[in-house]
Parts: C-alpha cells; structure tokens; sequence
C-alpha cells in the first residue's frame, strides 16, 4: 500500500512563503526520484520540480525558478518544497510523487505512478 502525504499547504497573501511537506510513511520509495506537481482547476496537472535520491538532479519548472527549492531527507524519508515570492498563479494544488524509472531524473507526468492526495496552496493577491 502506497503511503505519500503531503502538508503544508494553506492560504497565503502574495510574496509569502510556505513549505510542503511530503511523507513516505512506509517507507516504500527508498532510492526512488521525488517530485511536485500542481494542477489548477481547469489545467493539467504539471510538474513543479523533481529530485534524484541523492539530490544531485534537480529539476525545476521554468515559472518557480530561483522561488522553489525541493529538497529531501532521506533519514527521515520526506521531500519538502519550499516556496518562496509566491504569486496568484501558483495557487493550485499540490502533489507529491515517486518514480520507479531509471536513469535521467524523469520529469514528465507519466514517468510518475505513485501519487499522495495532495494539498491546497492558495495565493491571494
């Protein structure tokens, strides 16, 4: 059974901040790639950034770029997206993945199967 949770969404005003939160609580997805993705109503869901196991690829969207950082603890297996200089067009909500595909840091959505519930982000302006 797959056990992703994600955390830390919220409502926050323009230029704020939040840090999502994203457990594998049966620790199932050891050596595996990380990602966030969002999807806003109406739109794909899409990705926001991705991370090897190790952290040395990273892989970032061009619209959070220099505002996002993902990050892992593998110890305490949790990925974590901070967002920083938020804007409206980031609200959407937000999932955390896993990918079982080898080799390149895998970016496209299909290369994800494992899928937490998600968590809202909303940006007033």
């Amino acid at each position: 059974q797959v056990h992703l949770g994600e955390s830390g969404g919220g409502l926050v005003q323009a230029g704020g901040s939040l840090r999502l939160s994203c457990a594998d609580s049966a620790r199932t997805f050891i050596g595996y790639p990380m990602a966030w993705f969002r999807q806003a109503p109406g739109k794909e869901r899409d990705i926001v950034a991705a991370i090897s196991w190790t952290g040395r690829d990273i892989h970032y969207t061009d619209t959070v770029k220099g505002r996002f950082t993902i990050s892992r603890n593998n110890a305490n297996n949790t990925v974590y997206l901070q967002m920083n200089s938020l804007k409206p067009e980031d609200t959407a909500r937000y999932y955390c993945a896993a990918s079982a595909r080898a080799g390149p840091l895998p970016t496209m959505t299909h290369h994800y199967i494992y899928w937490g519930q998600g968590t809202q982000v909303t940006v007033s302006s």
